[in-house]
């Protein structure tokens, strides 16, 4: 029997309301990086110790990544997601209003960390509850531009605030952003619509703990992971760390904020056009493993560039092709690993992903006596090309009979 299937217009309500709180969320994790000097200033500690603020949000997913993904799967989207949006905000306001008290900022930032994974994980939950298979990648990647956008605004913005502003105000800034984001998807987000939006969307998933050993059993899914694990260590590494990882080559804390803007900017752009081009092929991995390949000379020419040319175009570059495999890839690993619930998919990526916090603090281990982070980056180049080389041979994944994406436009 036919099953019936609607796409509601209120998709992009909802879609909206979840990127503008993936946004503010990115904009307080990365706001201390390209301030790293002015911030061990305005706490009195070291920049391991600023860089710890930022490390905290990897530390504190790890333990809490599957639990969230557990209550995103059976209280639903707008609970889960909207106790992380409304904890994110009062975390973020009271890190401001704290001041120069680095071990209250911390605990603030504590709060904020512990809101992050009931957002990340609901990335493939919102696409694949709102959205049909056609537009599932689409969907993800707007969710990755609104990440990116937060990252890329903390970059650009913050060396310009801290100028005119204390570190702490600047904070409180970005906490008041992410309170009010956080009231808008409690009063926009919906679960599901009425009815959904595709054949797949209404089939029976296994529950969490049967889905994880699914999962986990999954060869290509597993691959995946391995790939996750070394450009979510890229990116974050060079996030953290991309203040620090320009100075030894005379560049400042301007061109730090500048490159990382481009680099966000790069995401942005590469993950709107590879996600489009993968929904419209419906082939996944050839963009993941391309996106992989040609990362890898963009993030050797942040490492050796001594101009801003170069070092700008390499952000760009990095940008474009690293971060535009992880819409791509999430949607291959919900359709790869069904029947596992999508938050619980997503959550084993995220957590992968955050694991990558080892490669952030053997970065710093790492550094040359000049300060150079070369040997690390260099290290990571190959593994990105390795990993590129090796998604090749992951199985492409068809649409299921009855899953066309082709259900009339409805409105609610």
């Amino acid at each position: 029997m036919q099953r019936e299937t609607s796409v509601y217009g209120y998709r992009w309500v909802v879609l909206a309301a979840f990127m503008l709180v993936n946004l503010t969320i990115q904009l307080l994790w990365i706001s201390y990086a390209p301030v790293t000097s002015a911030a061990t200033g305005y706490y009195g500690v070291s920049a391991l110790a600023v860089g710890l603020l930022a490390m905290t949000f990897m530390l504190v997913y790890l333990p809490l990544s599957l639990p969230a993904a557990h209550l995103i799967d059976t209280r639903g989207l707008r609970v889960a997601a909207g106790f992380g949006a409304l904890l994110s905000g009062v975390g973020g306001v009271a890190r401001g209003l704290v001041g120069p008290r680095y071990g209250l900022a911390l605990g603030a930032t504590l709060a904020v960390a512990v809101a992050q994974p009931f957002l990340l994980n609901a990335w493939t939950t919102v696409s694949n509850h709102w959205f049909p298979r056609s537009q599932r990648a689409t969907a993800v990647s707007l969710i990755t531009l609104a990440n990116l956008v937060g990252t890329g605004a903390g970059m650009a913005l913050t060396p310009v605030l801290v100028a005119s502003m204390s570190v702490g105000s600047v904070q409180l800034l970005y906490g008041a952003c992410a309170l009010v984001a956080g009231v808008l998807f409690v009063l926009l987000a919906r679960d599901r619509p009425p009815t959904p939006p595709e054949t797949d969307s209404v089939d029976e998933r296994a529950l969490m703990v049967e889905g994880l050993r699914h999962a986990v059993h999954v060869p290509p899914f597993l691959v995946f992971l391995g790939l996750v694990f070394v450009a979510m260590g890229v990116f974050n590494g060079v996030s953290t760390w991309i203040e620090e990882i320009v100075r030894p080559r005379g560049f400042s804390s301007t061109d730090a904020g500048d490159l990382g803007a481009l680099l966000l900017l790069g995401g942005v752009i590469g993950a709107v056009v590879l996600s489009a081009l993968s929904d419209r092929t419906q082939r996944r991995v050839p963009f993941i493993s391309l996106a992989l390949v040609l990362a890898a000379p963009a993030l050797v020419g942040i490492a050796l560039a001594e101009d801003r040319l170069g070092l700008f175009a390499s952000g760009f570059l990095l940008g474009f092709f690293m971060t535009s495999a992880l819409p791509v890839g999430l949607e291959y690993s919900a359709d790869i690993t069904r029947p596992t619930p999508v938050g619980t998919s997503n959550a084993l990526i995220q957590l992968v992903g955050q694991a990558s916090v080892v490669f952030v603090y053997l970065m710093a281990l790492t550094r040359t006596s000049t300060g150079s982070f070369l040997p690390s980056l260099s290290v990571l180049a190959g593994l990105l090309l390795i990993g590129g080389v090796v998604a090749l041979r992951m199985p492409e994944v068809r649409p299921s009979p009855g899953s066309v994406g082709s259900d009339p436009v409805t409105r609610l």
